[in-house]
């Protein structure tokens, strides 16, 4: 059934509000979870879901998306017609890149066209999730829908800053709110509403037509959810599905991670006794390419002087080492290196990152290649972290990816250092 869904993964956006996270990297490629990039849930989805046809379409700053797709995600058989491929902005039907989610599509109509797919499936690759497609794929059928809207339940409160999906009794879409102060509730729930996931399962022969009139269109940003969508629902069979979590837990996860604070918010749910992303079930794997490191390790145990090895409620990734360090409420990246009397907690540490002796770090995230000097203290003193870094409304610090960090103090020659 789902050999014949075409996927497009959008994964060229910028994603200004994580900068400096994406200074040098597209939105899906930011790392998240110690091994992870963003993009691989939704790729991985996917690959659970029986996707064999997976078209990820970039733009920015795509160097080091394009490296990890084909370090971790070269896993079809050309030979059976399956692929993942990474198709770039091509000027194949203009002289302009990108202009939105749906010109991107249709920038690439050709492939739906020489794919002959029953269904094209749109996603975006920067949002963390567990979903099985083929239950969507089968509710759209069962509904006899033109296109089908993937929606998730969320507080009135809370979902003032996404796109609302207005539907009737049946579950059929009447409207749509770009982030309304006053979003619609769901029918017989005024307290909830239905917010797009920014998941669009179409009819090929609805989304061609539906792209050829968008691109006619002076006045369209060329946009799925804020143009095309509500440009339709009067005319075509349009349904919202209520989002189906296959993460095993209670309550459903999705996090659209667009800010640096949601970003920091989503990796510290991971290091909860029970976060609500629950990682390992092995039925639902989320793949990722990781490079062959050595096994983490902690170093050190000398109590009398405090120099300890010590990692508490913490993801560790393989090449890490903790040499007499304190890590506690963290996520490490690969070949991150905490030294003896340093102190770390509630942060995120991402590739080839060293702390220096002495240092103490609280609810910062430092990019990769950073080396924090000796004696340096980052999330202690916000006035002072904003003249040399980035803090984000929470008060979260950001180090950039290979900043200097100046020393805070001359080291000092102690006994036992």
């Amino acid at each position: 059934m789902m050999r014949q869904v075409l996927t497009f993964i959008m994964a060229g956006g910028k994603g200004e509000r994580l900068w400096p996270l994406t200074k040098d990297r597209a939105k899906p490629a930011v790392p998240f979870g110690g091994i992870y990039r963003v993009v691989d849930f939704s790729l991985s989805n996917c690959i659970n879901s029986g996707i064999r046809k997976i078209h990820v379409l970039i733009q920015y700053k795509s160097i080091s998306l394009q490296r990890h797709l084909r370090m971790g995600w070269n896993i079809f058989d050309s030979e059976l017609g399956e692929y993942i491929d990474v198709i770039p902005a091509q000027h194949r039907t203009g002289e302009h890149w990108y202009l939105g989610t749906a010109d991107a599509v249709y920038q690439n109509i050709y492939s739906i066209e020489q794919e002959h797919p029953d269904h094209v499936l749109v996603l975006a690759g920067d949002h963390v999730y567990k979903m099985n497609y083929a239950e969507m794929l089968a509710f759209h059928k069962d509904r006899g829908a033109d296109v089908t809207v993937g929606v998730i339940e969320m507080e009135r409160e809370r979902a003032r800053g996404f796109g609302i999906v207005e539907v009737d009794p049946g579950g059929r879409m009447v409207g749509f709110q770009e982030k309304p102060q006053q979003p619609r509730a769901i029918p017989g729930d005024p307290q909830r509403c239905f917010v797009s996931m920014g998941i669009y399962l179409f009819n090929t022969q609805v989304v061609e037509g539906v792209l050829i009139d968008d691109a006619k269109r002076a006045d369209s940003t060329h946009d799925f959810g804020r143009d095309v969508i509500p440009r339709i629902v009067k005319d075509l069979r349009v349904y919202a599905y209520n989002f189906k979590d296959e993460n095993k837990k209670e309550a459903k996860y999705w996090r659209d991670i667009g800010t640096l604070d949601a970003y920091h918010e989503a990796n510290m749910d991971l290091v909860q006794v029970t976060p609500q992303l629950n990682l390992y079930d092995r039925s639902w794997p989320i793949r990722t390419s990781q490079e062959q490191w050595p096994p983490a390790k902690t170093v050190f145990a000398d109590e009398a002087t405090g120099r300890l090895g010590t990692v508490l409620d913490s993801l560790v990734a393989n090449g890490c080492i903790i040499s007499g360090g304190k890590v506690q409420r963290c996520i490490l990246s690969p070949n991150v290196r905490v030294n003896s009397f340093s102190e770390v907690y509630d942060s995120i540490l991402m590739e080839s990152v060293e702390v220096g002796r002495y240092a103490k770090i609280r609810r910062a995230i430092i990019d990769k290649d950073v080396v924090i000097p000796r004696y340096a203290e980052i999330g202690y003193d916000l006035e002072e972290d904003r003249r040399r870094f980035h803090v984000t409304e929470r008060g979260v610090v950001v180090v950039a990816k290979g900043t200097i960090v100046e020393e805070s103090r001359p080291a000092v020659s102690l006994v036992g250092t």
